[in-house]
């Protein structure tokens, strides 16, 4: 499933090549009615968490999930002939986002909008972003903090990749309970960080030096230490941490 950080890359990349535009709007594979946003003018691309938000004119919010399997293919010619399985299409006057298997593409009324917005937690990405909430969040959770950052409720936008790398970073074990104010800021601040940078890249961002390179997600051994990485279940996820980098209290 695309993490925050491509979620935000995809919003910034589509409100710079269609906002301002009317767009041609279209559903080929049939599943999604296109009436209310055809010939709409696109004020702007959102992304907050996991989640796109699109905003056009006279036209309700149009909410879009990517879920594990949903893609963007992007087209510079936008008379290019779609595939037959696309969801959504998206065409400016030089470019056309084609919409691929997303488990949402759907309109929401405004009290659907306010409901998701109160359902996300604050996201690492969003300039809206409250750090003391953040916060209060994270240190209001008893369970596993591991368990805790991947629930979109305490923060969004943080998945599996990102939750083994940032808590690889704070020294954090995943099965570490009632973290304290301090911590929770110290892996709040490393989120922001890096996922910036992982969204300016394109791809999860752990090392600045070495971009391509994780510490611990899906290794056999620690980067930093070579430790025999651990693996195991926590909150319905495969979980990595260095025994060594990550001491179990």
């Amino acid at each position: 499933m695309p993490e925050g950080h491509l979620i935000h890359r995809y919003a910034r990349e589509q409100h710079a090549a269609l906002a301002g535009q009317v767009l041609a709007v279209s559903s080929p594979q049939g599943r999604f009615d296109p009436g209310p946003y055809d010939r709409r003018r696109l004020r702007a691309v959102e992304a907050y968490g996991k989640h796109l938000l699109y905003h056009l004119d006279d036209s309700p919010t149009l909410h879009v999930h990517l879920g594990m399997r949903g893609m963007f293919l992007r087209y510079d010619d936008p008379a290019a002939a779609p595939r037959s399985g696309v969801r959504l299409r998206l065409a400016g006057a030089a470019v056309a986002y084609d919409l691929i298997a997303p488990i949402r593409c759907e309109p929401l009324p405004p009290d659907g909008e306010r409901a998701l917005r109160e359902s996300l937690g604050p996201d690492p990405l969003r300039a809206d972003a409250d750090p003391a909430e953040a916060v209060r969040r994270l240190v209001a959770v008893r369970g596993a903090v591991g368990a805790a950052v991947l629930d979109q409720a305490i923060w969004a936008g943080i998945g599996n990749a990102w939750r083994a790398e940032l808590l690889f970073l704070a020294g954090l074990d995943p099965d570490t309970r009632g973290v304290g104010p301090a911590t929770a800021r110290r892996l709040w601040d490393l989120a922001v960080r890096h996922l910036a940078l992982g969204r300016d890249v394109g791809q999860v961002v752990s090392d600045p030096l070495v971009p391509g390179e994780r510490w611990v997600y899906k290794r056999q051994t620690c980067r930093r230490c070579a430790a025999p990485v651990r693996v195991w279940k926590l909150g319905g996820r495969s979980a990595y941490a260095c025994p060594v980098d990550q001491p179990h209290t």
